[in-house]
């Protein structure tokens, strides 16, 4: 489960990652967002306390707490490198925490010091995992059309292999920045510019050559028992007795869009019931839907329709593989790239329902 002041941080996160508080600026006074949040000052102090330990905010007794300059993501391949990779880090098990155990949050936090020790003598461009041959490395947004895409290079190649994680979009973004993964599949939605995926990747991956392929746009929405008893069509019906919600963890694409509808909507987290309670994939959230753990959660449609689920489509987006240019050339990475534009995977994915794949394999460039 998520604490507040870790929601707190959360929001602050990405509101510099956006670009909405930016380096200089001054946060809120401590009591004016504990008013906000309806909660504590004492709770306010611990999430900027977390942000000053990542290295995002500092500020002096009197003068308030300002934004870093240069917090979030850098380009320098020194010790300011390092320092982005341990934030990086506690970025993503803190985006993660709600959906493992705390002896795997355990396990993770270690593997993250061992990183930070390591990294500090490593470059980007050297990372410490590099993909064997003929093998891809891939974290981000859960999506069943990837599953399939994994399926379809070992069959057309027994000696490749597309290696899953998924981690989140955020966490996609942030594996590619350590060097963790070669390819990251995002859905991040940039509420400022109404638009996905490429404003935020430039922001985070600044000055860098990358790809965005699309792999589909697809149909999110609530996924609901069969026949919608509960009658849930619209965001503010979340908040009526017996509702149960299933949530997807911070840092997932999903959540952001939908953190982002409830603030326009001025919905407050605990005014929905189940809030807290979340899911680190698609189908897992569908799962807890069908076996009426909740009787709501926010999906893709192609997740609802595996469980027989009743789904109420709220926006369609738009799901990318992001890739680095000495990737884009390997020989595993053009057959894959093959699969994705071929008229067979097209078909597979469409089957999958819920996806429209007619710029399914586009490309653009940073």
């Amino acid at each position: 489960m998520t604490h507040l002041f870790q929601e707190i941080a959360e929001s602050i996160r990405r509101q510099i990652a956006t670009g909405e508080f930016a380096p200089g600026d001054r946060l809120p006074a401590v009591r004016d967002l504990a008013q906000q949040w309806h909660c504590t000052p004492g709770t306010v102090s611990r999430a900027y306390q977390e942000l000053a330990e990542q290295g995002l905010v500092g500020g002096r007794r009197g003068s308030g707490t300002r934004v870093l300059e240069n917090p979030l993501f850098g380009s320098r391949p020194d010790l300011e490198w390092a320092n982005l990779v341990n934030r990086a880090e506690r970025f993503l098990l803190e985006a993660l925490s709600s959906g493992h155990n705390p002896d795997q949050a355990q396990s993770a936090l270690s593997v993250a010091v061992s990183r930070w020790q390591s990294l500090q003598k490593q470059t980007p461009s050297e990372p410490e995992h590099p993909s064997k041959a003929g093998h891809l490395r891939f974290a981000g947004s859960h999506d069943l059309a990837m599953e399939l895409l994994a399926r379809r290079l070992v069959e057309s190649n027994p000696d490749s292999k597309l290696e899953l994680s998924f981690s989140g979009s955020l966490g996609g973004v942030i594996a590619l920045i350590r060097g963790d993964a070669d390819v990251a599949g995002v859905h991040l939605w940039d509420a400022k510019r109404d638009s996905y995926n490429l404003p935020l990747i430039r922001r985070m991956l600044p000055n860098q050559h990358l790809a965005l392929v699309t792999l589909a746009y697809r149909h999110l929405g609530f996924m609901v028992s069969q026949g919608n008893p509960q009658q849930i069509n619209k965001l503010t019906d979340l908040v009526r007795p017996g509702v149960r919600w299933i949530n997807r963890q911070p840092g997932s694409g999903t959540r952001i869009w939908l953190d982002e509808q409830l603030k326009k909507l001025k919905v407050e987290p605990d005014q929905i019931s189940g809030y807290s309670d979340e899911r680190a994939t698609h189908v897992a959230v569908a799962e807890a839907v069908q076996s009426g753990v909740a009787t709501a959660g926010l999906g893709i449609q192609a997740a609802a329709l595996a469980y027989g689920l009743t789904f109420i489509p709220l926006t369609e987006e738009l799901y990318q593989l992001v890739v680095q240019k000495r990737i884009w050339e390997s020989a595993v990475w053009q057959s894959l790239l093959a699969i994705i534009r071929s008229d067979s995977f097209r078909t597979a994915v469409t089957d999958l329902g819920g996806y429209n794949t007619t710029k399914t394999g586009e490309e653009v460039w940073t």
